[in-house]
């Protein structure tokens, strides 16, 4: 997905006390968030369409279905890197130090105070964009590479090793001015001004050069 299509950001709100669950959804709402809300994991989970932007309001003992650690563990089996923030009224030390360990943005307790929740909320969204900006950019230098013939990505993986062009000429059976061209086709498919850009896209995606 290009970054233009990128969905906007949501808070998906996911308690079974629908009274609490009103609230919420109302305080988020009052704040300027898109709010989602769901009685349980299993609808959050019917409910997808997509992928998932924003953050996830999260209970932990839900009946009828999945937990809260339920519902984060099997996030974190599809990859899938929304924040998620903890409200339990039956949270301890032991339950919060689960949470965080498995990945979890914030644990809260209830009553959780409005200003609390917002600046937990406000916090894991500035997150969530910031790794959507990473990963778009990571998905677009990929694309980048995908374009390289095979010549010029043995070029590219020279280039950036710091390789001369006279080296790689000679490593790679070419003359000179043929590897001064592939540079350039380089240079201008990877949207580069320099060799440290080139350099430093390489660092992004270091496993995909050494394969």
């Amino acid at each position: 997905m290009k970054p233009n299509d990128a969905p906007d950001q949501a808070v998906y709100v996911v308690d079974d006390d629908e009274s609490l669950r009103t609230a919420m959804t109302r305080m988020l709402k009052s704040a300027g968030h898109e709010v989602r809300a769901f009685g349980s994991a299993a609808d959050f989970l019917l409910a997808r369409d997509g992928p998932l932007r924003g953050c996830i309001v999260l209970d932990i003992r839900m009946p009828g279905g999945p937990s809260g650690f339920e519902l984060q563990a099997g996030l974190a089996r599809q990859a899938e890197t929304v924040p998620v923030i903890f409200v339990t009224g039956h949270g301890d030390i032991p339950m919060s130090v689960r949470a965080i360990k498995a990945g979890a943005f914030d644990f809260l307790t209830k009553p959780v105070h409005r200003e609390t929740l917002l600046a937990a909320v406000d916090s894991a969204l500035v997150q969530e964009a910031e790794s959507w900006d990473r990963a778009g950019r990571k998905r677009e230098m990929e694309e980048r590479v995908d374009s390289l013939t095979p010549c010029e990505l043995e070029v590219y993986r020279r280039v950036i090793s710091g390789q001369p062009n006279k080296q790689i000429a000679m490593e790679l059976g070419s003359a000179e001015r043929t590897v001064k061209a592939h540079r350039a086709r380089v240079m201008a498919k990877m949207g580069a001004e320099s060799l440290a850009e080139l350099v430093h896209f390489s660092e992004a995606l270091r496993e995909r050069m050494v394969s």
